[in-house]
Parts: C-alpha cells; structure tokens; sequence
C-alpha cells in the first residue's frame, strides 16, 4: 500500500512540476529531470508504464492548461461543472500520448540501454502526432520549455520545435542511464550528455540569416479591452473611441498595428467616417495602419479573422486559415452543436483564409502575419517566412484572463522567430504585445492587462536556417528509423528467447 502511494505522490509531483518549466517560470533544466523521474517510474513499474506517464501527462497538462476553465466559465458563460469537465477533457487527451510513447518504448526491448535510447524518438514522434491529430494542439511540447534560455534552444534553427524536443527527451534518457549503467557505461553516457548540451549552446551562436533594408520602426498597440465588453453593442463606441484616442496618440511609426479583431465590427460594416478619421490619424504619421477585425469572404457567403491593412492601396489582407476548434469553427456539428446553448461564442463560424498566402508589403519590408495560436504550429509558418523579412502576431488573449496563457503564447513567438531567423511582432488585446528578435529574445514588451502602445525599431532579416529547407522531415524520418529499428530488435529478442526455451 504504501509503495503504491509514494508510486502515486511521486507521478503527479513530477508532472505538476513541468508547468516550472514554461513561462513564465522558465525554468527549463525541471523539464528533463521530471522526464527523467517519468522513466524511472515507468523502469521500476513496467507494468504499469501507458497508466503512469497517462496520470504523469494529466498533472502536467491539467497544470499548463487551466486557463481553458476561465475561457468556458468565466468569459464564454459556461456552468461550472460543465466547463470543469470539458477543460479536463483536453489533458486526458493529450496525456494519451506521452503514455503511448512510454509504453513503446517498454514493449520494445527489454535492455535498458536500447530502450531508452529509443525513448527520445517515441516521445517526439508522440508529440508531432498531436501536433496534427484532431487540428492539432502543440502548446505543452517539451521543446518549449527550453526557449529561448536553455542551451538547447539552439537546435531550433536547425530541426523546429521537435529536434528541441528530441534533445530534452533525450536528456532525460541519458540521466536514467547515468543510474542505470555501470561505470564505464556511465561515463557514455555523461560524455554523451554533456556534448548535447553544449552542442546546443554553440548553435545557439550561429546566424543563420542577415539583415534586409532599413529597420522599420513601429507602434504596437494594446487595448486592453475586457473580453466581456468587446462584442457588446452598448461599447462598441468606447472601443472604437478608444482605439482612436490610442492612434492619434501614438508615436510617429512606420506600422501602427493593432490585435486580433480590435475593431469588433465587419470591414464591410465600418462606419465610413470613423475609417476616415484613423486613416487620416495614421496618415498624418505617415504610417500604414494595419488591423486585425473581421471581414467576409469575396463571395460574402462566409467570414474571415482577417489582418487588413486599412489605408494601403486595395486594403491587402492576411486571413487566418489554421482555426480553433470550438472557438472559430464546429468540429463535427451533428455531435458537438448543443454545446453552444450552454456559453456565449460570438463569431464561431469562420471560413480559413486558405495556405501560402503573400506577406503583407509595409514600407520596404515584407510581414508574414499569423494570427493568435497559429504561431504554435511552425511548420505551416515556414512557407510565408521564407517569402518575408519579419513575421507579425494578432492576438486576443481577453479570453483566458490573467493567467499563464499569456506568457506561454509568447514562448510559442519565441520559437518561431529562432526557427525562421526572423524578429516577430506581436500586437495583443491584453498580453504580451512584445518584440522579438532574430535570436528569440524578448526585446521589449508591453506589461500585460494594461492599455499601451509599445513603441520599437525592428531589422528584417532575409537568408533560410536549415529548418526553413527541410521542416520537420529529418527528424521525422529519424526518430521513425529508430522506432523501426527498436521494434526489429524486439522483434528478434523475443524470437531468441522463444528459441531458447524451447531447446
């Protein structure tokens, strides 16, 4: 009984843990430490391997994610039990992966040597799986916990989010290694250790990409509008107003740009006058005005979460094509409809904007625009990174309060701009409008839940890093090979162990 309890204490306090490990606690070296308790609990109950890294996955996530309780409650209008449910519903989920790839790794070899050496591959094969799986849900990969502080952020350039995730997990198998093996064995596997990491740090020096044209100087702007006011007719003037009075005083800047849906009307709606004045406002700053604010599709049979530069010629636009289930759109509406009489979700029925759309042309630099959580998912950024020179974020974090999830998404930015080698721009309602360097680094931000322009000077880049070439294909197709190769070499120990008992 007692060994069951310390099994138990010790799985939930491992994955509670994890959520150090992201922002905005950032402290990166939990990450493959907790993994590494995950697998020495997984080595000592082998038995009980896909339910312990299961209950080890709901801590962690239930941690990371809790803020989806004050989307469904507290914003939407959802009843207390029912969001409890749903917002627990998503890590039991999630947590089926990490489980799954604990108990691969187990099933395929009974060597300790081999089987966590093939432990890095099931977990980061894992993880891409739910990247994708259902839409996809990257936030919580263990990739982020290293951006950008932990020497191992360095890989990001070279393989994504995944190669980083790679590196963590196999950190991790080489600290159980370190007390499983013996002397000799050991010494491997810390020499093996050590270059990883410092393997990490010396590409974390590397620039992959130069500069291109002048900097480009820009005002960010922060509403700070309460997500309960933002749809209501009785302010849609105080945010309109507000927007103004934020536009006039703004300074001078060659990018005045605002969040994700700022202007809580249709483009085709907008009152001319009120386009007339913060068109002139920015003109009378020379600036391009771009903002975020839904517009219909050019049949006007649909709509679109759209990035539109308002006082450009034509009024190009950027509309969001990788929608949030529930949010943007009805998954499966025969089955999941009924959900919507029990919380308020204005605007849940948008049309994606459709792949490879064109950056946007903002006074001699070329911005690819992605809006809110699209920025988790790197690989679909690599085609209109590589036609631009920065990348911008719109965001409407209003939803989730004043919680973590914040600062998580601009760990999401973060990783971005290292795989690309591209500074990022991120304009939110609430939090966190910031400025990202090539490198990942934060180099200035807006502090959240307050009404702020954030003023910068930001230098486009333009060159390719190796993931920009390859994506996520050379660590894909590793981590597979390995996962054959250990299922081969399972294969055969266990027909050996056959043959030998039966002579």
């Amino acid at each position: 009984m007692l060994q069951q309890l310390a099994w138990l204490l010790l799985t939930l306090l491992s994955g509670a843990a994890t959520v150090l490990a992201y922002a905005p606690y950032r402290l990166f070296f939990l990450m493959p430490l907790c993994m590494a308790v995950l697998l020495w609990l997984v080595q000592r109950w082998p038995q009980r391997a896909f339910s312990t890294a299961w209950l080890w996955g709901l801590t962690a996530y239930c941690g990371q994610f809790y803020w989806i309780y004050i989307s469904l409650h507290d914003i939407a209008g959802m009843p207390a039990p029912l969001a409890g449910g749903m917002t627990l519903l998503l890590p039991a989920y999630l947590a089926l992966y990490p489980a799954l790839a604990c108990h691969l790794s187990v099933r395929m070899h009974s060597q300790p040597l081999v089987r966590w050496l093939l432990f890095p591959a099931a977990w980061t094969l894992s993880e891409w799986l739910r990247s994708w799986m259902l839409t996809g849900f990257p936030w919580g990969a263990a990739g982020y916990s290293q951006i950008t502080e932990s020497p191992l952020a360095g890989y990001a350039p070279l393989g994504g989010i995944h190669l980083v995730t790679f590196a963590v997990a196999l950190s991790a198998a080489l600290l159980m290694l370190l007390w499983q093996l013996p002397r000799r064995g050991q010494l491997a596997a810390a020499l093996l250790l050590v270059a990883v990491w410092v393997g990490g740090n010396q590409f974390k020096q590397q620039q992959w990409t130069q500069n291109s044209g002048a900097p480009l100087r820009v005002a960010l702007l922060q509403g700070n509008i309460p997500q309960s006011l933002k749809w209501d007719p009785a302010t849609f003037e105080f945010t309109l107003a507000t927007y103004y009075r934020m536009l006039v005083q703004a300074p001078p800047a060659q990018l005045l740009l605002l969040p994700e849906t700022a202007l809580p009307v249709f483009l085709e709606d907008m009152p001319s006058g009120y386009l007339t004045m913060i068109n002139a406002a920015a003109g009378l700053k020379n600036s391009a005005l771009v903002t975020g604010l839904p517009r219909r599709t050019p049949d006007g049979r649909g709509y679109l979460n759209a990035v539109v530069a308002l006082n450009q010629p034509g009024q190009p636009y950027y509309a969001k094509n990788h929608l949030v289930p529930f949010g943007e759109f009805i998954p499966l509406p025969t089955l999941t409809s009924w959900i919507y009489q029990f919380m308020n979700m204005p605007l849940s029925g948008f049309t994606p904007g459709g792949d490879r759309q064109p950056p946007l042309a903002i006074a001699g630099q070329r911005i690819a625009f992605n809006v809110c959580y699209e920025d988790g998912f790197g690989e679909e950024l690599i085609g209109p990174a590589a036609d631009a020179t920065m990348l911008a974020n719109v965001s409407n974090l209003a939803w989730f309060g004043k919680s973590n999830a914040m600062s998580q998404h601009l760990q999401l930015s973060q990783a971005r701009a290292l795989e690309t080698g591209r500074p990022m721009l991120r304009s939110t309602n609430t939090g966190m409008t910031a400025v990202i360097d090539h490198h990942g680094e934060v180099v200035a931000v807006a502090a959240p839940d307050t009404r702020q322009t954030l003023a910068a000077s930001v230098q486009g880049r333009s060159g390719l890093t190796p993931y920009m070439y390859y994506g996520n294909r050379p660590v894909l197709l590793g981590c597979g090979t390995l996962l054959l190769l250990g299922i081969g070499l399972g294969l055969w120990q266990r027909r050996q162990q056959r043959q030998a008992l039966e002579s």
